[in-house]
């Protein structure tokens, strides 16, 4: 391996590579729908939010549910952050949780799946994919209506050519970590 990317321990490896696109899914311990709710949504988006700009990554593409979540995000020079800012977004969010149902050291997250987007057309068509989730999950019959994901802001701000472009790409063979 060259000097921009270094293995992780954990099979496969993670690949970090700086200023490159990848798509992050976490999913809560035995799929418990623990941030079910507007409320707890709303904190655990705006957590995402907050803790990715702290550390440099910039945000895509979202999808939050009450017991996973799907973000595309653009690495910052330090790439290799990525694991120290998913330890803190679960840490924080979990604290959060357990304090309001008043079970602390409860196992809140079970672990995130990281991919380098490296193929343009693989990056596309995960945008699509992560911006149809909430379609594909049966909680919203049209994207852009699900207050949780980044489609309606998608849908209301991208270029309309660009937009097109990203909807046209087939989204039902992207191999993902969403059996939630």
């Amino acid at each position: 391996m060259n000097d921009t990317s270094r293995p992780w321990h954990h099979r496969p490896a993670h690949v970090f590579l700086p200023k490159t696109m990848y798509m992050i899914t976490a999913g809560t311990f035995q799929k418990e729908p623990f941030f079910k709710g507007r409320e707890r949504l709303d904190f655990l988006q705006q957590a995402l939010f907050d803790i990715m700009a702290a550390f440099g990554w910039q945000q895509q593409a979202w999808a939050i549910f009450p017991n996973h979540y799907h973000v595309i995000a653009k690495a910052p020079d330090d790439a290799a952050s990525l694991k120290i800012m998913i330890q803190r977004l679960h840490s924080q969010t979990a604290r959060d949780v357990n304090g309001r149902d008043k079970a602390p050291g409860r196992r809140v997250w079970f672990q995130y799946w990281d991919t380098c987007l490296t193929y343009e057309k693989s990056y596309y068509a995960r945008l699509n994919y992560v911006h149809q989730n909430p379609v594909r999950h049966g909680v919203a019959a049209a994207a852009d209506q699900y207050p949780w994901c980044s489609a309606g802001w998608f849908q209301k701000d991208a270029d309309a050519t660009f937009r097109r472009k990203i909807e046209s790409f087939r989204y039902d063979k992207v191999n993902v970590e969403d059996d939630f």
